[in-house]
């Protein structure tokens, strides 16, 4: 569950949560095409040292901590899943070459959480509303993603509470098989599910008795203005995609860490 904490909004007032959603989601979409862009673990993690300097300046770095935490495990999984691949895919061989390739994908997976963690950990669903409304994006998806961005910890904190009170009544759910872990899992699921329904017919009465949808000229209490500083940084995002793509193309290729022939087994 720790994962989802890279969801959650925290309120602060560094310099990051004032700037604009739209530059702040130009630059997740830059660390996404850098991530996708490169393979190898050298620049992937250089794009992930970039992105430490600005979590500690939107003072974040304990959430963003517990995201990476939770995500260790799936990172694990993608290493350990190519590594398999590789093996038994190639000849029953495995070289440093696909080490070091397996690791540049987890790398990325890690990158990528970390982008999308300083996104939504300093952006608040009401200015990414008002962003998604002026991209003319229709305010009935608009509406529904935000409310699921806003579930999402909601649902996760449901879960843990759900966990720790079976857990108190004998519940163990690290062991037996994996198929017994699966059935242990059930009593958490179906609260989960129930209250989660619970909630959205309560949504439903709540947006009903507020005639949402009534009219189509919506008016906002707030505006989202660019300033100054939002439109240096905007400029910067795009000098920084050409020379990420300069360097890709245009560059010599960035040599492997280990001899990618050598084999291992």
């Amino acid at each position: 569950m720790s994962l989802l904490e890279g969801l959650r909004f925290t309120r602060g007032d560094t310099f990051i949560h004032k700037m604009d959603p739209r530059v702040k989601f130009l630059f997740t979409v830059l660390i996404f095409t850098s991530a996708i862009m490169f393979q190898k673990i050298i620049p992937l993690t250089v794009i992930m040292i970039i992105q430490i300097p600005l979590i500690f300046a939107a003072k974040i770095q304990r959430e963003w901590w517990k995201s990476l935490k939770g995500g260790f495990f799936l990172a694990m999984i993608i290493f350990s899943t190519n590594i398999i691949s590789f093996y038994f895919f190639q000849g029953n061989t495995l070289t440093y070459g696909q080490v070091e390739t397996a690791l540049g994908l987890t790398v990325r997976f890690l990158v990528l959480i970390t982008s999308f963690s300083i996104f939504f950990l300093t952006t608040s669903p009401d200015d990414l509303s008002l962003a998604l409304e002026k991209a003319r994006i229709p305010y009935e998806f608009n509406f529904a993603f935000i409310t699921a961005i806003r579930f999402v910890p909601v649902l996760a904190d449901e879960a843990q509470s759900i966990i720790d009170a079976q857990r108190s009544r004998g519940l163990e759910l690290d062991k037996g098989n994996f198929l017994v872990k699966i059935q242990n899992y059930i009593p958490i699921l179906l609260p989960l599910i129930i209250n989660s329904i619970r909630r959205s017919l309560e949504l439903a009465e709540a947006m009903e008795s507020r005639a949402f949808g009534s009219t189509k000229n919506r008016t906002n209490l707030y505006e989202l203005k660019m300033k100054n500083t939002d439109y240096a940084v905007l400029i910067m995002c795009l000098l920084l995609l050409a020379g990420v793509v300069y360097a890709k193309y245009f560059l010599p290729p960035i040599p492997p860490i280990f001899q990618p022939d050598i084999r291992i087994l």
